[in-house]
């Protein structure tokens, strides 16, 4: 049978027939990797059953699940840190600033600069001593199910929530299944800051304080032995007294050597909080030099030119250890009262500073949950279920797509067959 062709018509420039109709194995065909939103429509209709059924199975599934869970709750209090207070060095130094001493008032006040004090009072907050005392004072092993205390130690900090606002206060949130308990344990939170900075030394005034007193009491040790060693050489050489000249050369060599000490423990207590260039350093400095050129002076075998008061070589040799022995006691007996004196100026200056918490917002029982959030999980959980369903469909047409090309169905075999390959030889080896 012969088929009739139209021809061209240069002058129409009109196709012919055979050119419309273009046989399907000639077309050109859509590249493999283009994205046709109708064939994806198409793949996404064609598995509407799975797409639903998953959907809404994932969330029946999840809102039975959050059903299960149970509720919690969240009570927070609120707290204003002691604020740290301008000591003594600062305001001298800022005195200095006004009176052309600028650069060198910013270089020491830095140095005596404290952190801030919500950090510290952060830090204190979380530490295991506060936390032991909550998990022996609520039982919270037995609450949270653990064995040891440092899983319950891990999970407390994992309900508790500390931190510090803008305004400077402290925020102490927890969160619990009893929303009594929830409350009773951020009030604690406080009770425990409370009795653990009744027993640290925080401020400057309190460093200085717990300084002095170990001071005190090792110079109240030293004079002790020293009126020891006094008695036990009156006794030996039978000498209770000494001349006028003598017994004011002593005493004038055990208060300068006293002061000297005193100065040098004045000096070793600022290097704690001021730096080289503290003016107050400075001139703590300049004393103790002074100082110890006096008693330089009195100890030598001369005293200086026109000093009615003479030196210690000239006392006779008879006497000589009762003289050091009674020079002992004089120097401790000296350097105890002067260190009393610092150590009851710190104790005064702790108590102005004296760290009190103040509550603003006092954790109450929450009246409502804090979690979970049911709506949320159902609606996440609908979601990723949708787009996983959808994920799983286009993977599965494209494979399906990949296997009816002969070339790309030939290089899935070779790629399996290495698989199974390199399988077979790991379990040879096992």
């Amino acid at each position: 049978m012969e088929t009739t062709h139209l021809q061209h018509d240069p002058l129409l420039d009109e196709p012919s027939t055979s050119s419309m109709i273009e046989p399907r194995s000639v077309r050109p065909q859509v590249q493999d990797d283009e994205i046709d939103l109708l064939d994806l429509l198409i793949v996404l209709a064609k598995r509407k059953r799975l797409i639903l059924g998953v959907t809404l199975g994932s969330a029946v599934l999840a809102a039975i699940v959050s059903l299960l869970l149970p509720n919690r709750y969240t009570a927070t209090t609120k707290i204003l840190p002691p604020q740290q207070s301008q000591s003594g060095s600062t305001m001298l130094l800022n005195q200095l600033a006004g009176g052309g001493m600028g650069p060198l008032a910013a270089i020491a006040g830095s140095s005596l600069g404290i952190k801030n004090p919500s950090d510290i009072y952060i830090g204190i907050l979380k530490s295991r001593t506060i936390q032991d005392s909550l998990l022996s004072q609520f039982e919270l092993m037995r609450v949270y199910r653990d064995k040891r205390a440092s899983d319950a130690r891990k999970d407390l900090a994992g309900y508790s929530d500390i931190l510090a606002e803008k305004e400077g206060l402290i925020s102490i949130s927890v969160e619990d299944k009893d929303p009594k308990r929830a409350a009773a344990m951020a009030n604690a939170y406080v009770n425990e800051l409370r009795k653990v900075t009744q027993h640290l030394a925080i401020s400057e005034a309190s460093q200085r304080r717990l300084f002095f007193e170990q001071q005190v009491q090792q110079a109240k040790e030293d004079l002790s032995n020293a009126e020891v060693a006094l008695k036990e050489t009156q006794q030996k050489t039978g000498m209770f007294q000494l001349d006028s000249q003598a017994k004011a050369i002593i005493e004038a060599i055990g208060n300068l050597r006293a002061q000297v000490a005193a100065k040098e423990v004045q000096l070793q207590a600022m290097r704690s909080f001021a730096t080289e260039q503290n003016p107050q350093r400075i001139l703590v400095q300049e004393q103790v030099v002074g100082l110890r050129e006096q008693l330089r002076k009195l100890e030598g075998e001369e005293g200086g030119e026109g000093d009615p008061i003479v030196g210690t070589g000239k006392i006779p040799g008879v006497g000589l250890e009762f003289v050091r022995k009674y020079r002992d006691v004089k120097y401790y007996e000296t350097i105890f009262e002067l260190l009393a004196k610092q150590y009851e100026a710190a104790k005064i200056d702790e108590s102005r500073e004296a760290a009190v918490i103040q509550v603003l917002d006092q954790a109450m029982e929450p009246d409502r949950k804090s979690s979970p959030k049911r709506l949320v999980i159902v609606v996440v959980s609908t979601a990723v279920a949708f787009l996983g369903a959808v994920f799983f469909c286009i993977c599965k047409q494209a494979l399906a797509n990949v296997r009816q090309d002969p070339k790309r169905a030939a290089r899935i075999e070779i790629l399996r067959h290495y698989f199974r390959i390199r399988g077979a030889r790991e379990h040879s080896r096992l």
